[in-house]
């Protein structure tokens, strides 16, 4: 995160004594990225945050692969994932490759019987349907229907949900969530021309901090495994920190469209980034204003990319029977545009009401059994007249 943030207490110089109000010490740590080149925060803990009492156990979660080398084109109707009742049980892998997993989570229940760790991987949850907390030990973060929520690897979670008809899009990012670079200036502000603004963050506040003692299970996914550990004191005995490295959100809705006259590329809708894969937001907007525009997007060659939408809510004027869960697959190696009519249909039209979410990988995706196991079977062939 490219500004600076701050909760709780924590002393004036870095890396010297802090003593408490009883008599000794809290416990500095360095939540850091990218070894100690990335951005970092300072955290001071009650307890050691090393006190591992035992490991209970671990087990696989690795996806299930049906496709491995893909060329179609696929549709997933998402809403027909069914509900679970536990957080990670909910979460279910779509689409995978070596850099990121893209997948659904229909959770019912709270997450308060365990606490999560990804080791592995910058989680970007989307809320499709749901609102609640995310509670984290760096401090918590309401949130609701439209909102990015972004978590940095390492990050200790619980998450609370206010009811339990929940619909999230997640991916996990083996490289870190950045907003774009043409967004900033040498030192990270965002620019006049940006789309959104330091404002539209959503940042931790209300630091939860427990002095206690006992057995508290976290789990933690690592090399697609999770491995069940239990430490000795509460993970959320965060008394203060400081520092570029932490959990914040972003609404959709605050995503401001660019717009020209005659139809732009995908890139004008970018709102993260990463060394591997980019995320766009598709939001209500004006279209093209030129006398012979043609709003619907032109056929454009998939080459460098796999492209994933994720259909939130509106009409999505560029193709046909599209509902609120879909997520549409176009692999790289063959040219996809809009539906049969769809160009043709668009002419004329000012606005649109449309919101989804686009990821583009530049590696290609792998499909899960899972995924297949939604997959409306046709949509590849929705380009024949």
């Amino acid at each position: 995160m490219p500004i600076y943030h701050k909760l709780g207490d924590f002393p004036q110089k870095r890396h010297v004594q802090f003593e408490k109000p009883d008599g000794g010490l809290y416990y500095e740590q360095l939540f850091g990225t990218e070894g100690f080149h990335g951005h970092s925060s300072l955290l001071y803990h009650v307890h050691r945050p090393t006190q591992v009492k035992e490991i209970v156990k671990s087990y696989s979660v690795a996806p299930k692969i049906a496709i491995d080398k893909n060329i179609k084109s696929l549709l997933f109707k998402g809403f027909e994932l069914k509900p679970e009742d536990d957080f990670l049980d909910s979460r279910k892998p779509m689409l995978v490759n070596s850099d990121c997993v893209i997948g659904l989570a229909a959770p019912r229940k709270s997450l308060r019987e365990y606490f999560y760790k990804n080791a592995d991987a910058d989680e970007m949850i989307f809320i499709h349907k749901g609102t609640g907390t995310l509670r984290t030990f760096m401090g918590n973060i309401p949130f609701e229907y439209g909102d990015y929520l972004i978590i940095p690897r390492g990050m200790i979670y619980q998450i609370d949900f206010d009811t339990e008809d929940n619909r999230l899009f997640y991916v996990e990012s083996h490289a870190p969530f950045y907003t774009p670079k043409r967004y900033k200036n040498e030192s990270g502000q965002h620019l006049e021309h940006s789309p959104f603004c330091e404002r539209d963050f959503k940042l931790p506040e209300t630091l939860e901090t427990y002095d206690e003692k006992g057995d508290f299970l976290i789990k933690i996914k690592k090399e697609n495994m999770i491995h069940e550990v239990v430490y000795a004191t509460h993970p959320f005995d965060v008394i203060g920190w400081d520092g570029y490295n932490f959990p914040y959100g972003f609404s959709i809705h605050n995503f401001e469209p660019i717009t020209g006259r005659v139809h732009l590329p995908p890139p004008i809708h970018q709102t993260f980034e990463t060394s591997t894969f980019v995320v766009c937001s598709f939001c209500p907007r004006l279209y093209d204003y030129h006398p012979k525009s043609i709003p619907a997007p032109y056929n454009h060659s998939n080459i460098d990319s796999d492209e994933v939408l994720y259909y939130v809510d509106g009409d999505f004027m560029s193709r046909n029977n599209i509902e609120q869960g879909h997520i549409t697959l176009h692999p790289k190696g063959i040219p996809h545009g809009p539906a049969p009519g769809a160009m043709e249909r668009s002419i004329g039209k000012t606005e649109t009401e449309e919101l989804a979410v686009m990821v583009d990988t530049f590696r290609p995706l792998m499909v899960t059994e899972i995924a297949m196991g939604l997959d409306d079977g046709k949509y590849y062939k929705s380009w024949v007249e």
